[in-house]
């Protein structure tokens, strides 16, 4: 089983008892705020997505990591590599992303778990470019994205959704110089 151990973080692949937490995170408007169209989810439909990121790591032996804190074990939210369809026009491409619970943010918890899974998806995968996209609006994740040394790429459109989304990148390269680190 894939785990990535840090300070403060244990990022591992997911369990059945995960789903409650993540429900109540899915749940949280202030969570959702930036994600697709905003709205909150039901606990039927992070069911689902929990399948479908667990599906991913058989699927391409990369994921999207349940993020707990070593010291309690708690959820506290999820980082990992995906194929971000939802954006046709940047495929092929990996996607670095991260979400967590509203009471886990400010602590750099986003930036040391998206940092390791930078160093998995170079390092253990063998990728040579990763991006990241968030909503021009989402200052905290730009911030995130910054700090793990990646460089804009473009502004676009979501299809479908009419929101403008900014695309991050970095190299296998710039990482192994430090910018990622």
């Amino acid at each position: 089983m894939v785990e990535v151990v840090t300070e403060r973080l244990v990022l591992r692949r997911w369990r059945t008892e995960d789903l409650e937490p993540l429900a109540a995170m899915d749940g949280d408007p202030e969570v959702m705020r930036f994600i697709g169209d905003g709205s909150v989810r039901t606990r039927e439909q992070t069911a689902a997505t929990l399948a479908f990121m667990e599906q991913g790591w058989e699927d391409r032996g990369f994921g999207l990591f349940a993020v707990e804190l070593r010291e309690t074990g708690e959820l506290a939210g999820w980082a990992g590599l995906a194929i971000p369809a939802f954006l046709p026009e940047v495929l092929p491409a990996v996607e670095i992303g991260w979400r967590l619970g509203r009471r886990f943010w400010g602590r750099g918890i986003a930036t040391e778990a998206a940092r390791q899974a930078l160093r998995f998806g170079f390092v253990e995968v063998g990728l040579d470019r990763i991006i990241s996209i968030c909503r021009v609006d989402h200052s905290a994740s730009a911030r995130v994205m910054t700090k793990l040394g990646m460089r804009q790429e473009r502004e676009t459109v979501v299809p479908g959704q009419g929101r403008s989304v900014r695309v991050m990148a970095i190299t296998r390269g710039e990482f192994d110089a430090g910018h990622g680190g």
